[in-house]
């Protein structure tokens, strides 16, 4: 069978208010986006609820799953597509227990081989390894290197995503290890999106 080309996955800024959602649509729409992470940190789930809902309207029009970052409690009410977990975030089997069948679950696994087999186990839907390049959004410790992407590629069938610090100009070895999605967050939002969006598409093509 024929690997499916890379996609990118979203992450969202830390303001996602004002003219946020019209630069998402944007982005969406220049290219092969298929996930968008809402990681909106220090807001209690009202406020999160009323950012998240013109956010998740704009991925739900565009084919586009909503994942939320680290609450169960916030995917559940939103009625989310999915939930990213960091390794503190909880278990995937209790995430899938309050989800559903259904629920994206993904898991933070950073360089370890073992944390990806643990959550492949659990019943996780992808596991994200990283970060591989310095990243301005978040601090990591791990740094791993594209080959953990190529050996999960060859034993796994769950997707993997790889994270940190990704660009146009640094995706192409993280593709060519099999990296099923890139996710991303600066390097689309600092910069025009829709440029950025193309710039990934042409890397990744």
């Amino acid at each position: 069978m024929e690997t499916p080309p890379t996609q990118l996955y979203l992450i969202s800024p830390q303001d996602v208010d004002g003219d946020f959602p019209n630069r998402l649509e944007r982005a969406v729409k220049a290219g092969p986006v298929a996930a968008f992470q809402f990681r909106v940190k220090g807001i209690d789930q009202h406020e999160a609820a009323r950012l998240a809902a013109p956010l998740q309207e704009i991925c739900a029009a565009n084919d586009v799953a909503f994942i939320v970052n680290d609450s169960v409690a916030l995917a559940r009410r939103l009625k989310a597509d999915g939930v990213h977990l960091g390794q503190k975030d909880g278990d995937p089997r209790e995430a899938r227990e309050e989800l559903g069948p259904d629920a994206q679950i993904g898991v933070t696994c950073h360089g370890s081989k073992h944390l990806a087999m643990e959550a492949g186990e659990a019943g996780t839907d992808y596991v994200a390894f990283g970060a591989f390049f310095p990243s301005t959004t978040k601090d990591s410790e791990h740094h791993p290197e594209p080959e953990i992407i190529e050996w999960w590629a060859n034993l796994f069938e769950i997707p993997c995503v790889a994270i940190g610090g990704i660009t146009p100009e640094n995706c192409r070895p993280l593709v060519d290890a099999g990296a099923d999605f890139l996710a991303v967050s600066a390097g689309v939002w600092n910069r025009d999106e829709v440029e950025a969006v193309e710039a990934f598409a042409r890397a990744i093509g």
